[in-house]
């Protein structure tokens, strides 16, 4: 398993992230059965929210009793969760100190753990309070209770606003992010030209900041297309020039197609971990075989050009 070096943290991680968002009906045993996988794959990043599930912190109390989360089991995992969304009589965000504070503490508890390594914002909040959340922040890191912390969604005026008042860097941003849905590094490629919607910059030049912040960008539904769209791997009605390309390259590297689409994010020098969405292990592990592929640039732009996006 390739594994990430993230800036501003301790931490080596897997370049390959195992989320935990779809596993509310699933039968313990799966649970299990979807976690060794991806440990047997080299994935001990495992990604949590609050609201993952049909109430607060359901899946992670789920998961953590599925695969009996001990201590000893703990100390060899990454366990990131996120706080800030709230569905009841929602949904909005919230960003104040007692909230994310609850949420952490309700997060610990659910999972039986003393420490979350990483704490992400969900989404942005209008209402933020950038000294209000490094109340938090600190609370929670000097109790040892969070040891790193990042952002999810976030463009670049939004992280900024917040690191003016924060002691902790901001480590990661976790973004929507794939070949068929990739906004924040077409429009780079193709500025200025007109009547081209791919050059209208709806990123703020998101990918470019965070690679010269270093912070590490995690691309949640790396295999959708648009705002869960969907898949486009097998998808040929809608993505059909696409498949082509990725199921030739799937043949020539002898991996499936799933691994290309990974490894066309894992190219790129800015560091992306790739957070699979997948319950089943052997997409688990096929999407895991994406580090080991190791695309050339005309193999990456023709699935750039493939998925439909201009190269000038």
């Amino acid at each position: 398993m390739k594994t990430i070096a993230m800036p501003g943290s301790f931490l080596e991680a897997p370049a390959v992230i195992s989320g935990m968002m779809r596993i509310s009906d699933m039968p313990d045993p799966q649970i299990r059965a979807m976690t060794d996988a991806a440990l047997e794959a080299g994935i001990n990043f495992f990604d949590h929210a609050d609201v993952y599930g049909p109430t607060p912190h359901h899946n992670e109390r789920r998961w953590a009793k599925a695969i009996n989360l001990s201590e000893k089991t703990r100390q060899d995992m990454i366990i990131q969760t996120k706080a800030g969304i709230v569905n009841e009589d929602g949904p909005y965000f919230d960003f104040s100190a007692s909230h994310i504070i609850e949420s952490v503490n309700g997060s610990l508890a659910a999972l039986g753990t003393d420490y979350i390594d990483i704490l992400l914002l969900h989404r942005p909040d209008a209402l933020m309070e950038p000294y209000e959340v490094a109340q938090a922040f600190d609370q929670l890191w000097h109790q040892g209770k969070v040891h790193h912390f990042g952002v999810s969604n976030f463009n670049p005026a939004q992280i900024e606003l917040l690191t003016t008042a924060l002691r902790q860097p901001i480590i990661a941003n976790q973004v929507q992010l794939s070949i068929a849905h990739c906004p924040i590094i077409a429009a780079s490629l193709a500025p200025n030209m007109g009547e081209l919607d791919q050059s209208i910059e709806r990123g703020a030049g998101l990918v470019e900041y965070c690679h010269r912040q270093q912070i590490t960008l995690q691309a949640w539904s790396p295999f959708q297309a648009g705002f869960f769209g969907g898949s486009f791997i097998g998808d040929r009605e809608r993505f059909g020039p696409l498949n082509l390309v990725l199921d030739r390259l799937a043949a020539e590297y002898q991996v499936d197609p799933i691994a290309i689409a990974s490894a066309w994010l894992l190219r790129h020098p800015a560091g992306i971990q790739v957070v699979l969405g997948t319950t089943r292990p052997e997409r688990i592990k096929a999407a895991a075989a994406g580090c080991q592929v190791h695309l050339t640039r005309p193999q990456w732009y023709e699935l750039f050009r493939a998925a439909g996006f201009t190269v000038p």
